[in-house]
């Protein structure tokens, strides 16, 4: 049978690319979050005005992570800023969904109120 010679410098360069693009990955930056921070601070605004009574604990907390984002952000701490604007905006779509949900049940109690006057007036007769 014949030795088949080791491939090691085709066995070093593969080495080598795979370190130098780990090495390249891990110096890599990461992205400042301009359009997290937009969205973010967006829908806060969006729900400051619908969720203000109906959900403030809510509200409460998406204002305070998209300003801890901003924070973030100024220490350029992207990861971080990325994560809490998007939290932001979570928190603050949570906070119209419940004002949304508290104006529903409160239309709902009106009409049952209504449909129930409406039934004793009918007895009545």
């Amino acid at each position: 049978m014949k030795n088949i010679p080791p491939k090691a410098p085709e066995m070093l360069r593969t080495a080598t690319a795979l370190a130098l693009v780990a090495l390249l990955a891990a110096c890599a930056s990461p992205v400042p979050p301009n359009a997290q921070l937009a969205v973010g601070q967006a829908a806060v605004e969006r729900a400051s005005g619908a969720a203000a009574a109906e959900a403030p604990l809510e509200l409460a907390a998406a204002r305070d992570k998209i300003a801890r984002a901003k924070l973030a952000y100024a220490n350029k701490d992207y990861v971080l800023a990325r994560q809490l604007a998007e939290q932001a905006e979570a928190d603050a779509n949570l906070a119209e969904a419940q004002a949304r949900s508290v104006r529903g049940q409160r239309a709902l109690d009106e009409v049952r109120a209504g449909i129930r006057q409406l039934r004793e007036e009918m007895n009545r007769q």
